[in-house]
């Protein structure tokens, strides 16, 4: 069931290596009756078809299908939309979303963001996130760091960004991919003040 009390969670997956953690992030939001809604840039379709088994569509009514039968969400509760999508609800300030996670984002995606260059869909929505003063979350995946990445890092903290890199911990023994996955998720759920029990917190049994 959706819940209507709960303002829509904006999910946009970028080209990183990492694309687990979105879809695992994805499926959390529907099953809590969270509205969500979805970009996935044409580098993410990519390592969508590299990183999983999925046959996702690459138009966005045939994709938003394809996401809300995977995970039995409501109909109407995912809307996806195209990097090239500028009447979406998403480019302008006046939208009820006061949450966007860039889950995983690419070095290239934090650079253009950190720069305000705005030129797709996806960078213009993380652009309105911080000039409303909402919050917006980067999930960036690379190692090691450049001076540049992380100078793009300090610019975006400054300017109200949450960076979490996906730096998943190992002190509850995860014994599975999955729990490795979880982890990084339920750090990601905490910040949006979503409840789950993905896994045990630290000095919890």
């Amino acid at each position: 069931m959706i819940n209507e009390k709960q303002p829509p969670v904006i999910l946009a997956l970028t080209g990183a290596s990492g694309v687990q953690y979105a879809l695992r992030l994805m499926q959390c939001l529907l099953d809590s009756g969270t509205p969500v809604y979805l970009m996935v840039s044409k580098a993410a379709q990519i390592v969508l078809s590299m990183e999983t088994e999925l046959k996702v569509p690459a138009k966005s009514v045939e994709m938003a299908r394809f996401f809300t039968e995977l995970y039995k969400a409501e109909a109407g509760q995912l809307e996806v939309f195209s990097q090239e999508q500028w009447t979406a609800p998403i480019a302008s300030g006046s939208h009820k979303a006061m949450s966007m996670v860039v889950c995983p984002c690419t070095t290239g995606t934090l650079a253009a963001i950190a720069n305000g260059n705005s030129d797709n869909l996806l960078e213009r929505a993380a652009d309105v996130m911080l000039k409303e003063r909402r919050q917006l979350i980067m999930v960036v995946r690379e190692t090691p760091f450049s001076h540049i990445h992380l100078e793009n890092m300090l610019r975006l903290s400054q300017a109200g960004a949450t960076i979490m890199p996906a730096n998943p911990g190992f002190y509850n023994n995860p014994k599975k991919i999955e729990e490795i996955i979880d982890f990084m998720v339920s750090r990601i759920l905490d910040h949006l003040k979503i409840e789950h029990a993905l896994s045990p917190r630290w000095g919890e049994r």
